[in-house]
């Protein structure tokens, strides 16, 4: 009977309040085959857009000081974290002890769709994965295809993917912080493939879990 009460309360609380994108969404049943992602950003988006993690809502974080855009759509996968687990995880492709960057784990979704607008959930098929170290963080970058896609949705794991769009990735996300006269430690040390990338999420649900741990009853209480 609790249970059905705290499930009410729940449902109500979601027709009056915004979810919030990082906490508020579930990542989905077919976890990591198929997961829910926000998007924050789209390829016509000449700002970078991210999630106030306080409020939730969608912020422009800096206008993009070079013409580079993102190739893809851009987001991040809910109730994942990056810390200890995702931080050690293929650990011996990095040169030195690194950390996690305390964020939700980032995705870019490959869609022959022009959808022209953020601040959407969609569903999407990892399929491998960057691994991207800045400044000593873990910045991992998930590929995906968006579930059921017309041109994209034929690809089973980042090998399949054409050089060119890993190549355009790998470029915007190497440079897209770059400010005149600054350097970046930044860089990519391997692709993998989707068994590894299928690993590194639910790494990312466990860091999660552990961080928050006490965020399911916190709410459950209000």
């Amino acid at each position: 009977m609790a249970k059905q009460v705290t499930e009410s309360i729940g449902k109500l609380m979601g027709l009056r309040y915004k979810s919030h994108p990082w906490h508020g969404i579930d990542i989905g049943p077919d976890t990591p085959e198929i997961v829910t992602c926000y998007i924050e950003m789209v390829p016509i988006d000449t700002v970078k857009y991210e999630v106030d993690k306080v409020s939730g809502y969608l912020k422009i974080d800096r206008p993009q000081k070079y013409s580079n855009q993102v190739p893809t759509l851009y987001g991040f996968i809910p109730q994942t974290y990056s810390g200890d687990l995702v931080a050690g995880f293929n650990a011996g492709d990095q040169p030195k002890k690194i950390s996690g960057d305390n964020d939700p784990i980032d995705i870019c979704v490959l869609t022959e769709k022009v959808i022209s607008h953020g601040d959407i959930l969609v569903k999407a098929r990892p399929i491998g994965s960057l691994r991207m170290i800045d400044n000593n963080h873990a910045d991992d970058k998930i590929i995906a295809v968006l579930k059921d896609d017309a041109v994209y949705g034929q690809y089973r794991d980042i090998s399949d993917v054409p050089t060119k769009i890993i190549d355009r990735l790998k470029h915007y996300f190497l440079t897209y912080k770059d400010l005149p006269g600054e350097e970046r430690d930044c860089y990519i040390t391997s692709e993998l493939g989707i068994q590894q990338t299928h690993e590194l999420i639910r790494l990312a649900v466990k860091d999660y879990r552990y961080k928050f741990a006490n965020l399911e009853s916190i709410l459950s209480a209000l």
